[in-house]
């Protein structure tokens, strides 16, 4: 019977050539790879190679036998390949989310609460969420509205509050509430890394620019010694300090009011246990109403 090491010598001597050059591909010895090529041909029981003075190709025949062993090695590499990320999926909970915030909040309490799991955790667009978890890749995803699919449970989690942040002597900052209409055309400091957060103000404000920041220190500095508006929300802390010469604004528009939703397979039902916590930790117990 042959081996993977021998197909992996004849797709090796296929793609070079050449005992010579397939020898030093492999970094083993020429004889070695000669006894190789005779064993396989033995296996076959079918004459694979074109003999000569000094040299060996492979017939048509041989040629279709590299084919497949090609094919067995790919093979041989995804089933060693799905075997181990099937291992690390019964390791980890993978939670990915439209938006930051959630993920400061909900890893934390799986890690509390599944202290023998590994718990990874990233942004990802609204459509590869939902593929995602129905594809079982991802055991929890967050997205910014309920969605209705026989293929997933969902429920709700928190909710999120946009606000925006002007200078006290901004000629809006007396106002109580501000609609993303009133705000758009004025240029805007911005964080990078926001999710849908990100797509939802260039659309609701067409006619502003946004000057991104990718560091947070930078940024925070930037809010303190410029008079560009920026955002903030509810369930962000530790803002004081740098906020301290700014009004915090609601803005009115529905979009801007974002009731997170968690979904899951059935079989995960129990890692929204963790989901709870978060919700009554943070006051806002949504996913019991």
């Amino acid at each position: 019977m042959l081996n993977l090491l021998e197909l992996e010598q004849l797709a090796a001597f296929d793609e070079c050539g050449t005992l010579s050059g397939a020898a030093e591909k492999l970094h083993i010895s020429q004889p070695t790879l000669t006894r190789t090529m005779k064993h396989i041909e033995e296996e076959f029981g079918v004459d694979l190679f074109v003999r000569g003075k000094n040299k060996i190709t492979l017939n048509e025949t041989g040629k279709k036998a590299a084919e497949y062993a090609k094919k067995l090695i790919n093979e041989a590499e995804n089933a060693v390949s799905q075997v181990r990320a099937f291992s690390q999926s019964l390791r980890t909970i993978s939670v990915e989310s439209c938006a930051p915030v959630p993920l400061w909040l909900l890893p934390p309490a799986l890690s509390e609460m599944f202290p023998d799991k590994i718990i990874s955790s990233k942004l990802s667009l609204i459509d590869e969420i939902i593929k995602n978890v129905i594809s079982g890749s991802c055991q929890i995803g967050i997205l910014p509205y309920a969605v209705s699919n026989n293929l997933f449970m969902c429920s709700p989690f928190i909710r999120e509050e946009l606000s925006v942040c002007l200078p006290k002597e901004h000629f809006l900052a007396k106002h109580e509430s501000l609609s993303f209409s009133d705000i758009n055309g004025f240029n805007c400091l911005l964080k990078s890394q926001i999710g849908f957060w990100n797509e939802m103000c260039r659309e609701k404000m067409p006619a502003s620019k946004f000057l991104v920041q990718t560091d947070d220190f930078e940024f925070d500095e930037l809010v303190k010694s410029s008079t560009l508006p920026c955002f903030v929300t509810n369930l962000v802390n530790n803002m004081d300090d740098i906020l301290k010469n700014r009004v915090i604004i609601p803005i009115s528009d529905s979009e801007a009011n974002v009731n997170y939703h968690l979904i899951y397979l059935q079989k995960n039902k129990d890692l929204i246990k963790a989901a709870e916590k978060v919700s009554l930790k943070n006051d806002v117990s949504l996913i019991n109403n």
